[in-house]
């Protein structure tokens, strides 16, 4: 489990694709990787993934074909910046909000406007998800907890902080750059208890 609270910047180091998955390597920069043992979480731009080796300022893992699938981590290149952040700690604060590290889809960025210090950035959702985003709710942007402005039809609104755009991947976003977005999980829970898998377009329908 995270926060959505980005703790650092790591770097694409090395790419090893295997016949349906791929070995990714990041170099980090503040996170002490002391204190990271194999077998842990860490969220790569909202992504939680385990940790298979460790070097002096590296980590290694493993990306699955299902995690391929449904993020946009097979579009990294080596020297890509990625947001990083250790899975929490019992007694940690919770400075953004419930976030799982399970990504619910990949979305585009539509637009990317100024607004005074800040930038607005105006998001489309995967068929699907538009639904648990609502207006002042939370959703999770490549790992990082962001208050939704606005939502219309499959397209939501966020506002992007000066401090954010330096601590996250998100200075470098462009027009049509795709995204990683997990959904407040409360939302789908609540759609599970009250109706199940009898909701045709439910992501919770089961195949039959």
């Amino acid at each position: 489990m995270f926060t959505g609270i980005v703790e650092d910047l790591g770097t694409v180091k090395g790419i090893k694709r295997k016949s349906k998955e791929v070995v990714f390597t990041f170099n980090v920069g503040n996170i002490d990787l002391k204190e990271v043992v194999l077998g842990d979480s860490i969220a790569v731009n909202g992504t939680c993934l385990t940790v298979t080796s460790l070097g002096k300022s590296t980590f290694t893992v493993d990306a699955s074909h299902e995690t391929l699938a449904k993020t946009n981590l097979g579009k990294l290149k080596v020297g890509k910046i990625v947001n990083l952040e250790r899975a929490l700690k019992v007694g940690d604060k919770l400075g953004g909000h419930i976030v799982n590290g399970h990504v619910d889809g990949v979305g585009k960025v539509k637009s990317k406007t100024k607004q005074g210090e800040s930038i607005e950035f105006r998001f489309s959702a995967p068929k699907g998800l538009s639904k648990y985003i609502v207006e002042k709710g939370s959703v999770a942007i490549d790992g990082v907890s962001l208050t939704v402005n606005l939502v219309k039809g499959s397209e939501f609104v966020v506002n992007i902080i000066p401090y954010t755009q330096e601590a996250t991947t998100f200075g470098g976003l462009r027009k049509g750059s795709s995204v990683n977005i997990e959904c407040d999980i409360i939302g789908k829970y609540v759609e599970k208890f009250v109706i199940g898998t009898k909701r045709k377009n439910s992501i919770y329908q089961f195949q039959k």
